[in-house]
């Protein structure tokens, strides 16, 4: 099982570049941004960098770890659009780029800049042929396509990706919609969760892709969750106590415990753990070095 790091956005690049360094040198697998403009506040004051501009910046200077979206909201850009910038990326990092896509769901930020929102459904419609999109323009030399939404005629895009395919992750546990779609186009699929969501989550994925004719083992399958490593007993079971009151997925507990429900995760299919370091503070150097080299062996 891979684990990656999530570093929270409003950091400033210098910030970013340096955790980058430390995270590629230390032996993580994966570095993933958030697509996002502000904070899903009142107060949206923070600063935050755009993603896919600093994901081009960290591409250039650290050469090993995987990198991409956690994940775009396909609102934001028309997924030809995204698509270019995709490969263009894919470029930059010599072929390391895996293409993480959801529907979009923060609606302070569309009202803020003027982005049309729609209705639920109908951001999951343009999802579906945004996968299209994507996939067309990525294989074809000349990209034709009429959908509802998107239409492409003779489009080019050149240069292609670096591999033969650009990995495409879909975000999201919406077991009716936004799974299904991720049955039918998505590499990698993405979702917030403890070992009991993923494990039922995964089994909606795999029915999804009996009813497309999809092989189940095409698409890898990733978790997200916050990790405390902690030997208070009190502390952790606060934090556990999230997962049952319907919060942030969270692991909390001892390096012995720590590193069991890791492997739980293994166990259930999972193929890599996304850690963000949104609640680590100042030592988080360090709780990320615990991690990679007192947590992670065990899973390996």
């Amino acid at each position: 099982m891979r684990f990656s790091f999530w570093p929270q956005p409003t950091q400033p690049f210098e910030t970013m570049k340096s955790l980058a360094n430390h995270v590629e040198q230390t032996g993580w697998d994966g570095l993933w941004l958030a697509d996002h403009f502000m904070p899903n506040d009142k107060d949206t004051s923070s600063p935050w960098p755009e993603a896919w501009t600093t994901l081009s910046a960290l591409a250039a200077v650290v050469p090993r770890l995987r990198i991409g979206t956690l994940v775009s909201g396909n609102t934001y850009r028309h997924p030809a659009v995204l698509a270019k910038m995709s490969v263009t990326l894919d470029h930059i990092s010599n072929g390391r780029l895996v293409l993480g896509l959801g529907s979009g769901w923060q609606e302070n930020e569309h009202e803020k800049y003027g982005i049309p929102f729609h209705t639920v459904n109908s951001r999951l419609q343009r999802l579906d042929e945004a996968c299209q999109v994507i996939r067309a323009l990525f294989s074809e030399g000349a990209a034709n396509f009429q959908g509802e939404f998107y239409q492409l005629q003779d489009a080019p895009l050149e240069p292609k990706p670096k591999r033969s395919k650009l990995p495409l992750m879909i975000g999201g546990g919406g077991e009716k919609v936004t799974m299904k779609i991720a049955a039918k186009y998505a590499d990698e699929w993405n979702v917030w969760g403890t070992v009991d969501t993923l494990t039922h989550k995964m089994k909606v994925l795999d029915q999804h892709c009996d009813t497309v004719s999809r092989n189940t083992s095409d698409i890898q399958r990733s978790a997200v969750a916050l990790m405390y490593l902690t030997d208070d007993d009190a502390f952790a079971k606060k934090m556990n106590a999230a997962n049952d009151a319907g919060g942030m997925a969270t692991i909390a507990g001892n390096v012995n415990q720590v590193q069991d429900i890791a492997g739980a995760y293994k166990e259930a299919g999972v193929d890599e753990l996304i850690v963000p370091d949104f609640t680590m503070g100042e030592d988080k150097l360090d709780i990320l070095d615990r991690i990679i080299n007192e947590v992670a062996p065990v899973t390996k």
